[in-house]
């Protein structure tokens, strides 16, 4: 539901300070939709961080069309983000302010949306909603969704410690004078993540603070861009140091304001988030970043108390105290498994008189709370081994494509056979964009020759008639992605819903005759290493799925 927008709302009182580097193809945008906002929005303040592209000419040729825009050339590259926007604020006019990045952009009704709400609340600050958008899918996820869901209006930050969670400085209107009054600006020159210090600057100066459900900002996700963003950009070490910085500087500062929940709350967030995300990449890393990020996070770590691990989430509190026992680098298949959403813990499942530990030579590392939470809140796995086959189904050798899943379930600490053992499992095919039910199938679990594993296989046949229980596709566009979960029902009637985990030869491509044309079917692993089968049905989709195929594979190479 939008907000209803107050008539004060539509004076001219924001400057919306946009920034760039070499950033030519989408800064346009990023100024057309703050210019769009309507006459809520005085200036646009675009400066340009001394871009070597066509960045400054794109602002130069807009500005003579635009009378609200005004450009700040900076004759060399600041480094970062902060020095930017620190010139912007200082060039503003307006009695508020809103920091836009190049390559996103407003949605239409957000400034005016953040405007009624201060003018309603008094508010210094004043938050929305936010989505990063992934491109070219157009696929969002809300950022901090749970803040956003209602109106609501704090007079100090310290009444919702949760709001250290949202670290961003795009999603948010402030009152200029409030921070010049305070001297809040970002850290200047190279410094990454300058964005988690300067919320930590707003929050401690205790501004009162509205919270509002309308999406104000769209945060564009690039994967594939050949220059990856900042945020984006987590291939080398020093990007996890810098962000480590970035972070204890951010708890200093609420420290010093006296508001140590705030600040045990941004150490919880670093445990369930930042941790979380980066450690789901370790994996990939080669042995020399691997001791290093595990020596910078366990320098790190120290400063953290029980508290904050036993408030953090139960797999960022295991993992970190895996990390903070061992001195070098171990179990990272085990730490990453832990680290993804849904969280597994993979075997083994040791105890140490009588307590569950992470491994036998680290009984210090106590998997705490394991035997008391309720079953569909563990960590179990549920491995999904693909099979993919063709078989034929006339005289004439039409075959149909079949996908053959042998799924284990392996116990944990003795929880499922503490629950009856595993009896039945549910699987269903999840499209991965917009979460409808495609194909289904439950099998029998029985006992695995390997101890404390149960197995079962099911069917599938996809190219089954379009009816509301099959993943049809899409003939002639993309390719359909679904996604492989499970519901385990034990024999107490207890139950546990999981993503299935990738494993196996299995995951290849596989082109075969359809009813209704050529079908191409790829069962892959996720970034989180579940189970996904990509669907496409015809020609075009299936050679764009190859050809996909064939550039990763060249550049691989290179």
């Amino acid at each position: 539901m939008e907000t209803e927008i107050s008539p004060a709302a539509t004076a001219a009182r924001v400057s919306v300070v946009v920034i760039g580097y070499n950033d030519a193809e989408h800064i346009a945008d990023a100024v057309l939709s703050a210019l769009r906002q309507g006459p809520s929005v005085a200036e646009v303040v675009a400066v340009n961080d001394g871009s070597a592209d066509a960045t400054g000419e794109v602002l130069d040729r807009l500005a003579r069309r635009h009378d609200r825009l005004r450009v700040h050339h900076r004759s060399e590259n600041s480094g970062g983000c902060g020095t930017p926007r620190n010139d912007g604020l200082r060039d503003a006019t307006a009695p508020y302010v809103m920091f836009l990045d190049s390559d996103d952009v407003l949605p239409p009704g957000a400034v005016d949306a953040l405007l009624a709400a201060a003018d309603r609340h008094g508010a210094q600050v004043v938050a929305g909603g936010c989505v990063r958008r992934e491109l070219p899918q157009h696929r969002d996820t809300p950022w901090q969704r749970a803040l956003f869901l209602e109106e609501a209006v704090y007079d100090s930050p310290a009444r919702l410690p949760r709001l250290v969670r949202d670290t961003l400085c795009v999603n948010k209107l402030y009152d200029r004078a409030f921070l010049d009054r305070h001297g809040i600006r970002f850290p200047d020159g190279a410094y990454r993540y300058e964005d988690f210090v300067f919320t930590a600057r707003v929050l401690a100066a205790l501004p009162r603070i509205a919270l509002v459900p309308d999406t104000v900002y769209v945060w564009h996700v690039r994967r594939t861009a050949s220059r990856p963003s900042i945020s984006l950009d987590r291939s080398g070490v020093e990007g996890w140091r810098a962000r480590l910085a970035a972070h204890r500087l951010a708890v200093v500062t609420l420290q010093r304001a006296g508001l140590r929940r705030l600040a045990h709350a941004a150490r919880v967030k670093f445990l369930d988030h930042d941790l979380r995300m980066y450690l789901r990449e370790l994996g990939r890393r080669d042995e020399d970043h691997r001791a290093e990020w595990w020596r910078l996070t366990r320098e790190h770590l120290a400063t953290f108390d029980e508290a904050d691990l036993l408030a953090a989430r139960a797999p960022a509190r295991w993992i970190a105290r895996v990390i903070a026992a061992a001195e070098w680098p171990r179990d990272v298949e085990r730490l990453t498994a832990l680290a993804v959403r849904p969280a597994r813990l993979l075997p083994p499942y040791a105890r140490v008189d009588g307590r569950p530990v992470w491994a036998v030579d680290l009984p210090e590392v106590v998997i705490d709370r394991v035997d008391d939470k309720p079953l569909h809140r563990l960590p179990v796995t549920v491995d999904a081994e693909p099979e993919l086959g063709v078989d034929v189904t006339s005289a004439l050798g039409v075959g149909r494509p079949r996908l053959r899943l042998t799924l284990r379930v392996h116990e944990l600490y003795g929880r499922l056979a503490g629950a009856g053992g595993p009896a039945v499992v549910d699987v269903e095919l999840r499209h991965h964009d917009d979460g409808r039910l495609g194909l289904t199938r439950d099998a029998v679990l029985t006992p695995d020759e390997a101890p404390g594993v149960w197995r079962a296989e099911v069917l599938f046949d996809l190219d089954a008639p379009p009816t509301a229980d099959a993943p049809a596709t899409r003939n002639g566009t993309a390719p359909d992605v679904w996604d492989v979960r499970v519901r385990v029902r034990c024999g107490d009637g207890g139950s546990l819903y999981t993503a299935a985990r990738a494993v196996g030869p299995g995951l290849r491509r596989t082109v075969a005759p359809g009813r209704h044309g050529l079908l191409l079917v790829q069962p892959y692993a996720t970034a989180g290493g579940s189970l996904a089968l990509r669907v496409a049905r015809g020609p075009r989709p299936a050679l764009r799925v190859a050809a996909r195929a064939v550039r990763r594979g060249i550049a691989q190479r290179l």
